[in-house]
């Protein structure tokens, strides 16, 4: 099997990248982000802080998480309820950095991912997919891009879903995220040694960051 590991911070169009170039190699895409952000939800549905480990942990043995693709289409269910919607608020985004900081939820999840790169050729993004979950995977990418061009994408997402964001506000959470990922204890939001660094910010669309991934596939390669 095949195993792609894409890495960055958040709004660097990780999973749209993923997402698309899995689709064109016809490799399953895993997006690691949406089971945080599932966790996350669990939490903020049922008042439970997500920066307290000894109140979520326990927890979890409440929890199922579930990738599922239909018509192509990947979709989350959360104790079989498809929350693929639900989760992408800011409120949830915010949650899933929190709660992905704690030991318990990342061990939760992590022999879940494992367990898909075994089976099948996966393009798998998140923070640590390239240092902790497949440090052994054939092509390492961290992919990123300045705030202010991830604050603009993400502001654009947004508004296209016909919700009011304010661009400051979305920058501010932007950096404050960074600043969470990378300076957590367990397993913190890092480039791997090994990993090629692909910057998007000037990539005017969607489709530019696509093929600026494709095309390094291709020079290694694959596709």
């Amino acid at each position: 099997m095949t195993a792609i590991a894409i890495d960055g911070p958040a709004g660097a169009g990780k999973s749209t990248v993923a997402r698309n170039v899995a689709k064109e190699l016809g490799f399953i895409y895993v997006d690691t982000g949406a089971l945080y952000r599932a966790i996350g939800l669990f939490a903020a549905c049922g008042g439970i802080d997500v920066t307290d480990e000894a109140a979520l942990g326990p927890r979890l043995s409440e929890v199922a998480v579930e990738l599922r693709y239909q018509a192509g289409e990947q979709r989350i269910l959360l104790n079989g309820e498809d929350v693929s919607e639900a989760i992408r608020s800011p409120e949830i985004s915010l949650a899933a950095s929190q709660v992905s900081a704690l030991g318990s939820v990342r061990a939760f999840l992590l022999q879940l991912q494992r367990d898909m790169a075994e089976r099948c050729n996966v393009i798998m993004d998140g923070r640590d997919i390239g240092t902790v979950v497949l440090p052994d995977a054939q092509i390492k990418i961290y992919l990123t891009a300045s705030p202010e061009a991830r604050a603009r994408r993400r502001c654009d997402e947004y508004l296209a879903k016909g919700e009011k964001v304010q661009y400051n506000k979305v920058l501010e959470d932007m950096r404050q995220r960074d600043h969470d990922d990378s300076h957590r204890e367990i397993a913190p939001l890092r480039q791997a040694e090994d990993a090629v660094l692909l910057d998007t910010s000037d990539c005017a669309t969607v489709q530019q960051s696509i093929a600026l991934v494709r095309d390094f596939l291709r020079k290694r390669g694959i596709g």
